[in-house]
């Protein structure tokens, strides 16, 4: 049948025949192959023989129909073990030892046969068949795996041609264990769209070495041959093993070269099978993302196992990450409060899905109402409180003013009030920032929010430990920048930017939050904690980049448009006031910022005058006092400039 169907595919007039579309030969054809080659080393042990002894006779004494008698011994072990029945290029050593004992057999009963006919005629079959037993034996069992061999080599060449020819053509990155590792994953899975041509690496030693048969390239490579001449798509670099100056480097480089660059999944993810362990293009996150803390501190979990927790903004990127960095601490209880119902009821989807032995109680509410808040403080006596719910977005904020003081600065003096009266132990609040020297509304109703919650650590009988901590952007936030600029490249620009000099510090979701967590307890209250964030990167920069990562062109194949910068938006974001002094802590990554604090009295009514203001909609009523709260606070691109 499939011969049948080879040779319609002919007469059916196509004409370009792919040998990997052969699945295997017929079984009858092995067979005759097979006896081929025993009838072959029939001949080579004969001619042997003869030359060895100088010999002008028969080695079988004239007996031609030896051959045939061999022949049919072969056949009859072939079929005892089935040597025939596998499909070739798929041998195994399975395969092999049926080989060996088909072999092995057929010249045991051929020897034995020859030894009983002498006995019984005192005449020979077989001249010397004690050397002729050893070089047939020796023969055929070559022949036949070498057979098998040549024919699982051809296959596999062929496909690794077939596959090269349609499939991205990349190198990885590296000659190390882990690279070779990955390496070899890729060319053993046949689903994979892509053909492993090489190695790549620094050094320049390794020019004539080979890895899993594929040639090692120094730098020099690329740097001196065109992409065309190299017949190279991209290149798969393993991001575990090496830092991120080293990574931004060789992205660089890569990226000057228009080659494409693609991540490998780690090792873990492949040794486990994981679903997700899978090439894909690199992604800015990976450049921008640092060395993750780790935080290995036995009072996290303490302050967590068995308690009662509340997540404020719980359904948000910083909140959602939050409770499910608790949900491994095996709390007794969290509360998971948001106002946004939708996103809301999509993670408590996803938490009870990925968390199913940890007790969740959602709630929609709204922090500025305190009605609603202090039941669930009755109910609930929480241990921690995590305030991560906020309204954040600048130019929103910055035209609706007075919304921002009843969530950012009303609802956190509700959350912070309610903490200090049932006595929560810790009361985090997530801060931002753009609450230093603020030059929005937004930046500067959260640098309120942080001198309310400081002042109340000072008030007297209070037993709760009041901790702020500040953070820059965070990747892959709701609404933050790298995303909208992924859905304009996808929509083939323009990608647009305020301002070619603005820069913005970055960190990641699970950094952040880690932070959080170590703040919560390393705190003795009263305390601003401010993350070591690095170096700024350039928006400009990093508009570049995400195109160039996408395989396109700045400017050519997506426009780069500068819209001005926003109200209240600056240049630069700063983490600590003019003249703040810090501290060190434990962590060499965190410090505390000693920013002035304001009597409990005294803010206590500056935000009741604000407040008053924002329920009223007076919005110049709203940054006036502001700005009287925090004199730091000037506008910038603004209406509310009039004021300052």
């Amino acid at each position: 049948m499939k011969l049948r169907r080879f040779g319609n595919k002919i007469y059916g007039g196509d004409t370009l025949i792919n040998l990997t579309d052969i699945r295997y030969l017929p079984r009858w054809v092995v067979l005759i192959l097979d006896l081929c080659f025993v009838a072959a080393a029939v001949y080579f042990s004969c001619y042997v023989i003869e030359k060895l002894t100088y010999s002008v006779q028969s080695v079988f004494y004239g007996r031609n129909y030896m051959y045939f008698l061999i022949l049919g011994i072969s056949v009859f072990f072939m079929f005892i073990f089935r040597t025939f029945t596998g499909i070739i290029r798929h041998s195994t050593f399975i395969d092999l030892f049926k080989l060996f004992m088909a072999t092995f057999c057929t010249t045991f009963s051929v020897g034995v046969g020859s030894f009983l006919f002498y006995l019984v005629t005192n005449e020979r079959l077989i001249y010397m068949s004690i050397p002729f037993s050893a070089i047939f034996f020796t023969t055929s069992f070559i022949f036949l795996f070498i057979f098998r061999l040549a024919v699982k080599e051809f296959f596999y060449y062929a496909r690794e041609y077939r596959r090269s020819a349609q499939r991205t053509r990349i190198w990885v990155l590296g000659i190390d264990e882990q690279a070779v590792a990955v390496a070899r994953a890729v060319l053993d899975n046949p689903n994979l769209p892509y053909h492993i041509a090489g190695f790549l690496t620094q050094r320049n030693d390794s020019a004539r070495a080979s890895l899993l048969g594929k040639p090692i390239y120094s730098k020099d490579k690329i740097e001196n041959t065109s992409k065309e001449d190299l017949m190279l798509d991209g290149i798969l670099v393993v991001k575990e093993m090496m830092s991120k100056e080293e990574l931004n480097q060789w992205v660089a480089f890569f990226l000057e070269k228009d080659l494409q660059v693609y991540k490998a999944p780690t090792l873990q993810q492949l040794r486990n099978n994981d679903p997700d362990a899978s090439i894909k293009s690199l992604q800015i996150e990976d450049l921008l993302n640092r060395k993750a803390i780790k935080i290995e501190n036995d009072e996290i979990k303490s302050r967590h196992f068995g308690k009662i927790i509340l997540v404020t903004g719980g359904a948000g990127s910083i909140g959602s990450e939050i409770v499910r960095q608790v949900a491994q601490y095996e709390p007794a209880l969290i509360v998971v409060l948001d106002q946004a119902e939708t996103p809301l009821y999509e993670t408590e989807l996803e938490l009870r899905t990925n968390f199913p032995k940890v007790n969740f109680k959602f709630v929609l509410a709204d922090i500025s109402n305190r009605h609603r808040l202090e039941p669930l403080f009755q109910k609930y006596h929480f241990a921690m409180v995590y305030h991560a719910a906020a309204y954040k977005h600048v130019p929103l904020i910055e035209e609706n003013p007075h919304e921002s003081i009843l969530v950012n600065v009303l609802g956190s003096k509700n959350l912070a009030f309610l903490s200090s009266r049932y006595e929560v132990n810790r009361f985090v609040m997530i801060s931002t920032d753009k609450a230093v020297n603020p030059t929005n509304v937004m930046g500067a109703s959260k640098r309120t929010a942080e001198l309310y919650v400081q002042a109340l650590q000072e008030v007297d009988n209070n037993k709760t430990k009041f901790i702020t901590t500040r953070f820059g952007n965070v990747l892959g936030s709701n609404g933050s920048v790298i995303p909208h600029f992924k859905k304009q490249i996808e929509k083939g620009g323009p990608i647009t930017i305020t301002h070619p000099d603005i820069v913005r510090y970055f960190m990641t979701i699970p950094e952040a939050c880690e932070l959080v967590m170590e703040a919560g307890t390393m705190g003795n209250g009263g305390e601003i904690f401010v993350f070591d964030m690095g170096e700024p990167v350039k928006i400009l920069d990093l508009a570049e980049r995400m195109i160039k990562l996408s395989g396109l062109e700045p400017d050519l194949d997506i426009k780069i448009v500068f819209t001005g910068l926003r109200p209240g938006e600056k240049l630069y974001e700063e983490l600590l006031t003019d003249g703040t002094k810090t501290l060190q802590t434990h962590h060499e990554k965190i410090l505390i910022s000693k920013d002035a604090c304001l009597p409990f009295d005294q803010i206590d009514g500056l935000t009741n005058l604000v407040i008053k203001a924002a329920l009223r909609r007076d919005k110049v009523d709203v940054v006036r006092n502001l700005k009287n709260i925090v004199p730091e606070f000037i506008s910038n691109n603004s209406v509310y400039e009039a004021l300052d």
